[in-house]
Formats: C-alpha cells, structure tokens, sequence
C-alpha cells in the first residue's frame, strides 16, 4: 500500500476523489453503531460517475451486522450499477482503516483488482489543511486488500473428475 496511487492502481480525478471522501464522510454520519461506537462511511464511484453511500448498520443479534462498505455495493447492486471505480472508506479514527475480511471478499466480487481503494483518516481535512500529501490518504487496492483471492472467474475453471 502506498500514500500515493501505485502505477498498477487505476487513478481517479482530484475532483472525482475530493467528491467520493467527502461522500463517504457524508455516508458516515448515518452510520447505526448503538454496540461498537464505530461510524463507518464508504462511498463508491460507479463507472457512470454516480456516487453511491452506504454506512455501517448494526443490530442487536451482531451477525445482523453489515458494514458500511458492503451497505454502498447492496445498494448499488439493487439498483443494476456492477461496474466501479473507486472506493472511499472513512471512520472516526485519525488514521487509515481497511474494510474487513468478508467486505473485502465482497468487493473482490463486483469490482476490479485494481480499483483504487481510498482508505481516509478523520482528520483528512487537517491534514491537507497542513499540506500533507494526499489529506493522509491511504490509497490501496482490492488486490492489495486481498491477495491471493477467490473470485467468480474461478467458477469457471476446469475440474478434474
């Protein structure tokens, strides 16, 4: 991972970056965490330039649970977007924090391994207010996210008998 997008990592506009953080810091505010206390905004960038957010949901039986990025990729999904470009993620926390394991897997199946994966601190507007590359953004990818991974073109592959 790196502060700054890796060549192997398509790249998103500035204007097309600044308006998916400031989405996943608007997602955010409606994030449902009465048992953690952990607000999570993610906004996803569809092929089309829509924006779609989507913030962590909790419930009382916790396996209920659906965290903020895989709220933005069912909301997408039901509405017939299947293609993206990017992702932000953002917390409360002042610094960089990774979906988890099984968002990860979900992204893994609606999006490219190489979709840019922006990983925002609390503090990105201080810190760019600072002049600190990027507002501290960590700028991944799914394949970073989840090397190795299963995907729906293994479905496809030939078995033996």
């Amino acid at each position: 991972m790196a502060t700054l997008e890796a060549a192997k990592t398509w790249s998103t506009s500035v204007p097309d970056r600044e308006r998916l953080i400031r989405a996943a810091f608007e997602a955010k505010e409606y994030a449902y965490c009465k048992y953690s206390n952990f607000r999570v905004g993610a906004a996803l960038l569809s092929a089309d330039g829509t924006i779609i957010k989507g913030a962590n949901v909790e419930n009382a039986s916790y396996g209920g649970t659906i965290c903020a990025e895989r709220t933005a990729i069912v909301k997408a999904v039901s509405e017939g977007i299947k293609a993206f470009v990017a992702l932000a993620v953002v917390t409360d926390v002042p610094s960089p924090i990774s979906p988890c394991g099984i968002c990860r897997q979900v992204l893994r199946e609606f999006c490219a391994l190489n979709m840019p994966v922006l990983l925002v601190p609390a503090n990105y507007d201080a810190l760019a207010a600072e002049g600190r590359p990027g507002g501290g953004v960590l700028v991944s990818s799914i394949e970073e996210l989840l090397p190795h991974s299963f995907g729906p073109e293994h479905l496809e592959l030939a078995r033996r008998s």
